[in-house]
């Protein structure tokens, strides 16, 4: 009776280690690695530059007052079309208290002037005619004269322009600011009573409003040098507006600038390009861009994706891996071509036929560990 229990307890002993051992090399044991493969695809390719900005009239004019003064009436409101030569804004004069009285003061020597200059032409006219003075002497007394009643206009002129705003009574001229251009009021920074000066030598002036032509656009918007060299004039864009998601704009591309400007510590060059606006479109002045600048575009070329090529340590040359039998690959070098960050052109080392190795397949170990996971 021991024996057969010591028998049973030997078989029972060595069917557990049998087991423990079977589940050990079930556990260490991994499956052959597989890959997915991938053939080469006909695909239309485009090599696109992008850039932000926004979309900007072409000219804006900036109105400015002939005259200093207060703004009295603003007749024009944002967003008016006007036409050239079109009431904006009046000004009220408010004369400079020390000039007004140095304009008065000249008036009053001017007109001193001409008393005496009258009185000598008076009398030296009665001795000519009588043939006592000389010819020569009469003209320079009366040139003298004339001279006397011409600076007393001017000096008339000065104290008028300087105390109602214009030598003619009437300040209509410089105190009735007009439109200069036809187009679209886009901003009035001022507001009736403010004051406001004129351009001179040291101040430019204060603009009373803005008027652009809203039917001629451009896209302004900035590049990486990284990118600037492959650009040129005359090349195609498609602009899209932040505000206007479901429509394209065809545009083409009319300046670069010669200078850079640091931004972030990447040099940026500003670029423009004049857009085909719709007559159906309207465009407000300031609206967000990006434009999409084709600088290459091949169609139904062999390409392959970016993300199936490796490539060399030692030369950087790109290559693939090709089945060539179960679960064997051959390594295939490529010349490519044109690329849109996604799909790139395959010149030569591949056909259609290939099939490629994907490096996206999950090892099964891994699978199992992730599926556990979750």
């Amino acid at each position: 009776m021991k024996k057969i229990f010591k028998y049973v307890l030997i078989v029972i002993g060595v069917l557990l280690v049998l087991y423990a051992v079977a589940r050990i090399l079930k556990t260490n044991s991994k499956p052959a690695v597989t890959y997915d493969t991938a053939v080469a695809t006909e695909e239309t390719i485009t090599n696109r530059v992008l850039a932000t900005g926004k979309v900007i009239p072409e000219d804006e004019v900036l109105i400015k007052p002939q005259i200093s003064g207060i703004i009295e009436n603003i007749l024009v409101e944002e967003g008016d079309q006007l036409k050239s030569g079109d009431l904006i804004a009046t000004i009220k004069v408010v004369p400079n208290e020390q000039s007004l009285v140095s304009a008065r003061g000249r008036v009053r020597n001017a007109e001193i002037a001409l008393g005496n200059a009258q009185i000598e032409y008076d009398r030296n006219k009665k001795l000519f005619d009588k043939g006592v003075v000389a010819s020569q002497d009469f003209l320079a007394i009366e040139l003298q004269y004339n001279q006397a009643k011409q600076e007393l206009e001017n000096a008339r002129n000065d104290y008028q322009i300087i105390r109602v705003g214009s030598a003619g009574g009437s300040a209509t001229a410089n105190t009735n600011i007009r439109a200069t251009v036809d187009g679209t009021v886009l901003e009035i920074p001022v507001k009736e009573g403010d004051q406001v000066i004129e351009a001179n030598n040291f101040n430019d002036g204060t603009s009373i409003a803005t008027i652009a032509d809203m039917s001629k656009m451009i896209f302004e918007g900035q590049v990486d040098e990284a990118e600037v060299e492959k650009l040129e004039i005359g090349m195609p864009i498609s602009i899209k507006l932040g505000a206007m998601q479901s429509q394209d704009f065809d545009a083409k591309l009319k300046f670069i600038a010669p200078k850079g400007v640091e931004d972030q510590g990447a040099v940026q060059f500003t670029i423009e390009a004049n857009i085909e606006i719709p007559d159906s479109v309207f465009i407000r002045a300031g609206y967000s861009a990006n434009a999409s600048i084709i600088l290459e575009k091949k169609e139904n070329v062999l390409a392959i994706k970016e993300a199936w090529l490796q490539f060399d340590k030692e030369t950087e040359k790109p290559y693939v891996e090709v089945q060539v039998g179960e679960n064997e690959y051959e390594r295939r070098d490529l010349e490519l071509g044109v690329s849109d960050g996604i799909n790139v052109e395959v010149i030569s080392g591949l056909t259609a036929s290939d099939k490629i190795k994907v490096w996206n397949k999950i090892e099964p170990m891994e699978k199992e560990t992730e599926e556990n996971n979750s």
